[in-house]
């Protein structure tokens, strides 16, 4: 076998259900690696169910990495998340291991492997244009990201308006169009990047099923302690998707069957966004997630 100092970092992709930590896993115990998360709402500590999210048992003793290292009451950082995570995979090269980078929030993993200069931020700025978002709407701001930046617009969706914002906050901040610091496809370092894929169908189907057992795992309890522990106030974690429903169940907002049925749409739109954010990086080997995936495959694709 290959020595895992020759090996490049690993990243495992793709939509959600796709099975993409048992993947992780597997390639970790092969090839004495380490997993580092690039999952943004794993990122929170107590975040468990709704994401997914690998108990101890069930890491198998495999090293993890940017889980659990934020409160439900603060925002997820892309700058912050870049520093970590690369100090993680540097860290694990360091140790002789095999780093294995795994999630499927694209711009996370983006992030962390490609060359990606971050805009700064400012809060007052910030604020001033959510506002200005709520008070005009989103199609107001799209138009006016369009009318600064064309290059910018074409790669938002209409429909985003924290990334509209964000697109508007940089270019008030830099001078600069935000479409100038938007990622290049290009490693930092040696990686291959492997992608899971499952036909339409067959991956409804699973996210239908994922959901359903979330709720039956104790999803709404899962809330109801978080709750306690500031989640109205995150921003970012109290709109996550199950967790959003969730609220809305204990707030006597929805039935419980109806929070089932919407976080399947909204997780069957979310798989969606997420194959559009990889399928068209020509970097990305891809694997059928439907058939038995034979991590001697997938070891072969690497070397």
């Amino acid at each position: 076998m290959t020595a895992a100092a020759d090996l490049p970092v690993i990243a495992v992709v793709g939509a959600t259900a796709t099975g993409k930590s048992g993947l992780a896993l597997d390639l970790a115990g092969r090839l004495d690696g380490e997993v580092v998360n690039a999952d943004a709402m794993q990122l929170y500590r107590g975040m468990d169910i709704g994401t997914a999210k690998l108990s101890l048992t069930e890491r198998r003793g495999v090293p993890h990495h940017q889980l659990d290292v934020l409160e439900v009451t603060e925002e997820a950082s892309v700058a912050a998340y870049q520093q970590a995570a690369r100090a993680d995979l540097a860290a694990v090269r360091g140790r002789g291991r095999v780093p294995i980078l795994v999630g499927g929030s694209g711009l996370y993993v983006r992030a962390a492997l490609d060359r990606l200069e971050i805009p700064p931020t400012d809060p007052e700025v910030r604020g001033r244009l959510e506002a200005q978002a709520a008070d005009l709407g989103t199609d107001a701001m799209y138009q006016l990201l369009a009318d600064a930046d064309p290059a910018a617009a074409r790669r938002i969706q209409p429909a985003n308006v924290r990334r509209i914002v964000r697109a508007l906050e940089v270019i008030e901040l830099t001078g600069r169009p935000f479409s100038a610091s938007m990622p290049t496809r290009e490693f930092v370092e040696p990686t291959t990047m492997i992608g899971l894929a499952v036909d339409r169908p067959i991956l409804d189907a699973r996210v239908d099923a994922r959901v359903e057992q979330m709720w039956r795992a104790g999803l709404r309890d899962e809330v109801e302690r978080l709750l306690a522990r500031g989640l109205r106030g995150g921003f970012t974690a109290s709109r996550a998707i199950g967790y959003a429903q969730a609220i809305a169940v204990i707030d006597g907002r929805l039935t419980e069957a109806a929070a089932i049925a919407e976080t399947a749409r909204a997780t069957r739109r979310y798989a969606r966004r997420q194959e559009s954010w990889f399928r068209p990086d020509p970097r990305v080997r891809w694997v059928d997630a439907t058939a038995t995936v034979g991590v001697d495959q997938v070891i072969d694709l690497v070397s």
